[in-house]
């Protein structure tokens, strides 16, 4: 749940990855109906933005409006498409990441989309993986997939009236790593996260909006949470990823683990100066075809 603070959210058609990289592989992704979110920080908003135009030659298709913090929205390039201000504070609060998550809900459900994948501007999302997973699952079903930060279920508080509260626990997957939402749960959440009823659940627990997500599913729906190796988050470490294994990872992450840099390690045409997260060398690994990609990598 780090690096949420002052969040746009992004739909991957515009090929934006928070602190470093952008990328789409080619064009005949963008055939299946689905959305994903991403996360980014206000901390280098402007650098982000700009890698935006690194992104192959592929011409992304029209999909859902992208949802952005008002005061992030004068960095946006023209080339962004469509923005959504979510009016929402870019404080780092249990109110204001729940506030854009409603928003980042609701948008989805107008969408008429298949899937809803949430994930942070510190991931990577390799987009292939991403839809070979979620083809392995019916979007009509109830689909809760991630990883969870946790070696346990949370403990919370549930306030289930003015004077009575109850003790209530339940998996979640963290939104560090990413996690992805079919649309026929999407439906069944929406008592509890349409309209603005989301922030009115996450009061009820007190916790963030990926506990409230999670909340919601497992705890108030039933949904047992899909757990998935191939989400990764800052909280890992990430040099357990083998480099052979990278082209099955869904989700990619960096950052800080035990007082450490914290990257996958993979050589690349980058140096680790130039490409601190390693997303650029990664995605190069994965889609030497790449414009930008240095045609003489040796990897």
């Amino acid at each position: 749940m780090d690096g949420q603070t002052g969040r746009l959210r992004l739909d991957t058609h515009y090929h934006g990855f928070g602190d470093l990289v952008a990328l789409t592989p080619s064009g005949d992704l963008w055939a299946e109906p689905w959305q994903v979110q991403e996360a980014w920080t206000q901390m280098g908003t402007e650098h982000c933005l700009s890698l935006m135009s690194l992104g192959p030659t592929a011409s992304p298709r029209p999909g859902p409006s992208l949802g952005a913090d008002s005061d992030l929205l004068t960095a946006a390039p023209p080339s962004t498409g469509n923005v959504v201000i979510t009016n929402c504070s870019a404080a780092h609060s249990r109110q204001a990441l729940s506030c854009k998550m409603a928003v980042e809900y609701d948008h989805f459900i107008e969408s008429g989309r298949k899937w809803f994948c949430h994930v942070d501007d510190d991931n990577y999302v390799n987009l292939r993986a991403l839809l070979r997973l979620l083809a392995s699952y019916p979007h009509t079903r109830d689909i809760y997939i991630g990883k969870p930060s946790l070696d346990r279920p949370i403990q919370a508080t549930e306030r289930v009236s003015e004077n009575k509260v109850r003790p209530v626990h339940f998996w979640f997957a963290t939104g560090g790593a990413g996690f992805c939402i079919s649309r026929g749960l999407a439906l069944k959440m929406s008592p509890w996260a349409s309209g603005g009823h989301f922030m009115n659940t996450a009061e009820r627990i007190r916790l963030p909006d990926d506990c409230t997500i999670g909340y919601i599913v497992e705890a108030l729906l039933g949904v047992p949470l899909i757990r998935s190796g191939l989400f990764h988050s800052h909280l890992e470490n990430l040099q357990q990823v083998l480099t052979s294994e990278l082209h099955e990872q869904v989700t990619l992450s960096y950052g800080m683990f035990e007082n450490k840099r914290n990257a996958v390690h993979v050589k690349g045409p980058f140096s680790v100066e130039a490409d601190p997260s390693r997303f650029r060398s990664i995605h190069c690994h994965l889609y030497p075809d790449t414009p930008w990609c240095p045609r003489t990598a040796i990897f």
